[in-house]
């Protein structure tokens, strides 16, 4: 019994260790390893979720940075594939859960809504990426993989740049349409009340 009380009592700490170990590596710097896997597995969402944006996009303007996020995102997986291939380090073999899941939320949708929603999302993950790639640029242990990250970031900022002036426009957009049906269905209700008296 005492055998399964301390079992009980050190797999708890490891337990608690290992959460403390991962809250501040959330907080601090990744290691090498980890921004591989992170860096490949967005840059496999980037390519996925820019086919389907190519194909299902609504807007011209969509559809175009779609296909520069596919062109620029394949490149760099290239690039960082051969320097972890060349290291030995383990790269992602497909999207995260979290992209995964959107893509499937994405197909789902069509036209106006379609576009909100994957741009929205691409200001979020392009966020991420310049936090990600900053940091590595900084203080990756590894002199090719701090290259990697210094020479790719201009490109995520750019498109950072592009999602947030895209995702603004589209939801003036969708502003200016809602306040212009509003301001038709309030001008018809007082026709409509006008002709009842």
């Amino acid at each position: 019994m005492r055998f399964v009380v301390a079992l009980t009592v050190a797999i708890g700490c490891l337990g608690l260790a290992f959460a403390e170990d991962k809250k501040e590596t959330k907080q601090g710097s990744v290691t090498d390893q980890e921004f591989v896997m992170k860096a490949s597995s967005s840059g496999l969402a980037e390519v996925n979720l820019g086919t389907l944006a190519a194909e299902r996009a609504s807007s011209p303007e969509v559809k175009k940075y779609a296909r520069q996020l596919v062109e620029d995102h394949t490149q760099a997986n290239k690039e960082l594939l051969a320097i972890a291939s060349k290291k030995n380090i383990t790269v992602a073999q497909q999207m995260d859960k979290k992209h995964q899941d959107l893509s499937t939320k994405l197909v789902a949708q069509q036209g106006a809504d379609f576009d909100r929603h994957f741009m929205s999302h691409m200001v979020k993950d392009h966020e991420e990426a310049v936090a990600l790639f900053s940091a590595k640029a900084k203080d990756a242990q590894d002199e090719d993989l701090k290259a990697f990250a210094a020479k790719t970031l201009p490109k995520l900022k750019e498109h950072l740049r592009m999602a947030k002036e895209m995702n603004g426009k589209g939801r003036t957009e969708k502003g200016q349409s809602d306040t212009k049906e509003k301001s038709d269905k309030g001008q018809s209700d007082k026709e409509k009340s006008g002709k009842d008296q």
